[in-house]
Order: structure tokens, then C-alpha cells, then sequence
């Protein structure tokens, strides 16, 4: 091989690696601002307590006697349109796969969703942690890697369910904002089981596409749209430490 042959690959090998680079921060440019996006609405829907147009009365009364029926898994936040769904029982320890209750749940939420009065809403499902770091090697190797992950990972869970029961995807945005957002004080085992939920906010805003009705006509045009996430992992102990583990302070 003859040493200008050699440049040469080299010169071609260097533009391809250019171009990746290129590539790969165009796409994280992207990323950054679809989460800014979503950082606007989700602080702007919180901002709005008392401010934002209430939500229909049938929606109010549906949701409220949701949340009541169901006291130990859902609160529901009347002033501000939001509905947390409590990660200690939405979910199993470790796992971001929603269990046989919270799945019910969310398909009788669904319908309060897709109903005349609340259908034109769009909707932001927020997934938060506690402030305990995840250390855990099996949970890291499920890929929940760290909070914010772990915080993204149940919200995109949760929306999932919602497009199985058929909410539009156009409807929906997700997001994970792992520990940045704690609602009580992550110093108490209590204060930190209130920390990590999911919140679905009934943004006062409506949807901006006229078409999204159509598109969510049945399950399975909702399934055909959305994004399949990967097969789920073995659960995990996340949220409580394993009687097995030999140092105990590894709680995710």
C-alpha cells in the first residue's frame, strides 16, 4: 500500500468521524430543546395553582372520585390539574413495569381522559425520584443508571399504558426530573415515599392538532404510533434495600 493511499484513508477516516461528531450534537441539540419544551410547560403549568382555567366540573368530579377510590395509589391536585400516581405502589421495587393495579388504574383513567369533556386537553406525564443516589449494580444494569433515568423510565411507563387505552400520542409529552422537584423533605422515609410518584398534569392549554381524535380511534393505530421502548429487566429492589444485600446503604 503505497504511503499516499495511506493519507488518504487516514484524510477519509477523519471527515467520517467529523460527520459523526457533527451529527451526534445536531441530535443532542434536538434533545435539549424538546426537554426545554417541556420544562417551559411543566413549570408554567406549576406556576398557574389558582391562576389556570379549572378543569371541566364532570372532569373534577370524575377525577375526584378516582382519587378517592383509590387513596393509597392516586392523589389528585384539583387547583392545578394534576394527578400523582404514588411510585411505592404504581410500581414493584426496582422496576419500572407498572403493576396489575396501577395498569387498572390508569385504564379507568384513561377513559376519564377520553372523555367529551376532558378530551381536548393535552397532557405532560412527569416522572420524579427521591434524592437517594441509585446504586445498586443490578438496577444499573436494568438501565436505570441513575434518577434521571430511573424518573424517565416510569413516566414513559405510565404513558405507554395511556396510549394502550388509547390516548393519543399527540396528546401526551413526557419527561424525568429525577430528584429537582421534591414535593416534601427527602431527609424522612416519608417525606421521600411523597417524592417519588408520576404526575400527570392536565395542561390548560389544548391540543394543538385537530386531528389527533382520529388517530387514536382504536388500540392499535395508538400501538402502531408510539415508541416500543425495550423489553423491561428483571425487577429490581430500588426502593427499599434488600435483606440480602450486605451494604444495606445500596437502596437503588
Amino acid at each position: 500500500m503505497t504511503r499516499t493511499r495511506i493519507n488518504d484513508q487516514l484524510l477519509n477516516g477523519g471527515n467520517n468521524q467529523t460527520a459523526l461528531v457533527g451529527n451526534l450534537t445536531q441530535q443532542l441539540a434536538a434533545l435539549q430543546s424538546q426537554y426545554d419544551t417541556l420544562n417551559r410547560q411543566y413549570e408554567d403549568a406549576l406556576s398557574k395553582m389558582g391562576t389556570a382555567p379549572a378543569l371541566p366540573k364532570p372532569v373534577t368530579d370524575a377525577l375526584n372520585q378516582f382519587a378517592a377510590e383509590n387513596p393509597d395509589l392516586v392523589d389528585f391536585d384539583s387547583a392545578r390539574g394534576i394527578v400523582k400516581f404514588k411510585s411505592d405502589i404504581t410500581f414493584n421495587s426496582g422496576s419500572a413495569d407498572l403493576t396489575a393495579r396501577a395498569a387498572d388504574a390508569i385504564r379507568r383513567f384513561a377513559g376519564i381522559l377520553n372523555s367529551p369533556a376532558a378530551s381536548g386537553y393535552e397532557l405532560q406525564v412527569a416522572g420524579h425520584t427521591d434524592n437517594r443516589r441509585v446504586l445498586r449494580p443490578d438496577t444499573i444494569r436494568a438501565g436505570h443508571k441513575d434518577n434521571w433515568y430511573l424518573s424517565a423510565h416510569r413516566a414513559i411507563a405510565v404513558s405507554e399504558a395511556l396510549q394502550r387505552d388509547s390516548v393519543a400520542p399527540g396528546r401526551l409529552g413526557v419527561a424525568g426530573y429525577a430528584d429537582q422537584h421534591p414535593i416534601a423533605d427527602n431527609s424522612t422515609e416519608a417525606g421521600r415515599a411523597q417524592n417519588r410518584r408520576v404526575e400527570v398534569l392536565i395542561l390548560p392549554t389544548t391540543v394543538r392538532s385537530s386531528s389527533f381524535a382520529s388517530q387514536s380511534a382504536t388500540p392499535e393505530r395508538s400501538a402502531s404510533r408510539r415508541h416500543r421502548a425495550p423489553a423491561r429487566q428483571p425487577e429490581l429492589n430500588k426502593d427499599a434495600s434488600s435483606q440480602q444485600e450486605s451494604q444495606p446503604y445500596l437502596n437503588k
